[in-house]
């Protein structure tokens, strides 16, 4: 993940060897980039990669598959990629998401050991969504990595194993979702709060950040056991309590301000 500009789609070009790098080395498959895409074992789905007109979209990802050593049966990689029902539409009349599920099926034409995707699931909609990360889950489940590049947050907390943030053609963060999250400041206590003197809640065990909206307030907590105990004796006026955790995005934005400087 990251925000636009800061080096998602580059690092993939890098690691299918579609560039070179300005200094050290790329290594993929404990190998060259080029050697590991010239045996097969890789597969990408890119975002600018355009389609040939005149040709059925059966007969295309056909082609693709003659390209490599050991490619998946046709009808099963039609099927599994959600290809068949418009297997024999032209290409040029395929809808947006038709274009994204060719690119998926291209992309697994060479039953890939790695999968790379770039914002792959744009121009689906929500049942296209579903089927799509269902496909590959099952293809990870037989041992096979994916790394996709996303701007649908959600989308990563709920699919990725790891997650990396990329900011200025830097790591900013590695790990998994709960401790991507983490970095947001824990979890939060939101509540509605008319009281004149907001600078109190500061005060309370285990605050980090207040922040007020409009008739309520979100108190973001080290310790939200301990933040609730201190609220409840200080007799502080308050009503409709909530407790949550910081999401993804809130953390996105911990580590990426909004002019795109590293904090």
């Amino acid at each position: 993940m990251g925000p636009n500009g800061a080096g998602k789609s580059t690092a993939v070009s890098l690691m299918l060897g579609l560039r070179d790098p300005d200094a050290g080395t790329v290594r993929i498959l404990n190998g060259p980039a080029e050697q590991a895409v010239r045996a097969g074992r890789v597969g990408a789905m890119l975002q600018s990669s355009g389609l040939p007109p005149g040709l059925q979209a059966r007969e295309l990802v056909n082609f693709v598959r003659t390209l490599y050593p050991s490619p998946l049966p046709l009808q099963e990689l039609l099927a599994q990629t959600g290809c068949a029902e418009f297997a024999t539409r032209p290409v040029e009349r395929l809808s947006g998401g038709q274009v994204q599920r060719l690119r998926f099926a291209m992309a697994m034409a060479g039953n890939p050991e790695l999968l790379f995707l770039d914002e792959p699931t744009t121009g689906f909609d929500v049942e296209t969504r579903r089927r799509f990360w269902a496909s590959i889950h099952a293809f990870t489940r037989s041992g096979r990595t994916v790394l996709f590049a996303t701007h649908y947050l959600e989308e990563a907390d709920a699919v990725a194993d790891r997650i990396l943030v990329i900011q200025r053609g830097r790591v900013v963060a590695d790990g998994s979702a709960t401790s991507i999250k983490a970095t947001a400041g824990g979890r939060f206590i939101r509540f509605r709060y008319n009281a004149p003197n907001p600078e109190r809640l500061e005060t309370l065990d285990g605050v980090t950040k207040v922040e007020l909206e409009e008739d309520r307030v979100r108190l973001w907590t080290a310790n939200s056991d301990a933040t609730i105990r201190d609220l409840v004796h200080s007799g502080i006026p308050f009503a409709d309590l909530e407790i949550g955790g910081a999401g993804l995005e809130e953390a996105f934005l911990t580590l990426v301000n909004a002019e795109g400087e590293v904090r």
